[in-house]
């Protein structure tokens, strides 16, 4: 409910915004960064990119940008979602409704950014192992390639994007027991010690098969998940393969 304004306080707050000097304030700027995570050869991996230009030249980096910032208080700009869209298709040529993408933390220590006073808003993407061979370079990246999770220190990555990385991590083991994230890391049909697989890899937990397999009936029965068409063929015998459904979406 919006609690009504008097005239008086309208005029008072137009009158002030008409004298209002953005300038005479410092303001950092903001980017934002993706943490975009595959499972490919049964190894999580994450996206990065070498940085063509100075500071960190030459050093991977996660993918990211700044926020675009209008010069008016008509124009202000993007929205932090709009960022993180547009920053993910330039930097990686997917579109958002490829991949599974949230707003993760927001990173705002002094000096994390050696050119002034950053402040980055950090999101995830997942991507399904099928889409991750069609990643490539934006315009403003040297290089780009997908890294073992497990073999990348803190101090090997350009700014604080160790510290990044590790919070999305974080972050998607804490939801996978509870969410549907797993189905965003498998292909788009998947069999059962696919989908287990997956939970092995992003927790580096063993998964009991038979404990799986009762999970797994229980989101059959739920509706998270049918029977798709075809089987996948395996060194026994073909595996009935699965679909994920999503919310609001017909079985």
């Amino acid at each position: 409910m919006t609690l009504p304004r008097g005239d008086k306080a309208r005029t008072g707050e137009e009158a002030f915004l008409k004298r209002y000097r953005p300038e005479d304030y410092s303001r950092p700027s903001v980017t934002v960064d993706l943490v975009v995570l595959t499972i490919v050869d049964a190894v999580l991996r994450v996206l990065l990119v070498r940085r063509r230009e100075h500071p960190f030249k030459d050093a991977w980096a996660l993918p990211g940008g700044f926020v675009r910032v209008g010069d008016a208080q008509r124009d202000q700009g993007e929205d932090l979602d709009a960022a993180a869209v547009r920053e993910l298709a330039e930097e990686t040529g997917l579109e958002p409704g490829q991949v599974f993408l949230e707003q993760l933390y927001t990173f705002g220590k002094a000096n994390r950014d050696p050119r002034m006073r950053v402040i980055t808003v950090a999101y995830y993407a997942l991507v399904r192992p099928d889409l991750a061979p069609l990643v490539r370079a934006g315009g403003d990246a040297a290089d780009v390639d997908w890294f073992d999770v497990g073999s990348l220190g803190k101090a090997d990555l350009a700014f604080d994007h160790g510290e990044v990385i590790a919070r999305a991590l974080e972050r998607i083991r804490g939801k996978l027991d509870y969410s549907d994230l797993a189905f965003s890391l498998v292909p788009h049909t998947f069999t059962i010690p696919e989908l287990r697989s997956v939970h092995q890899v992003v927790t580096g937990i063993p998964q009991d098969a038979g404990n799986f397999r009762r999970r797994f009936n229980r989101m059959l029965a739920d509706g998270l998940l049918v029977k798709a068409p075809g089987k996948r063929i395996t060194a026994s015998k073909p595996a009935t393969v699965y679909r994920f459904v999503r919310k609001g979406e017909e079985p």
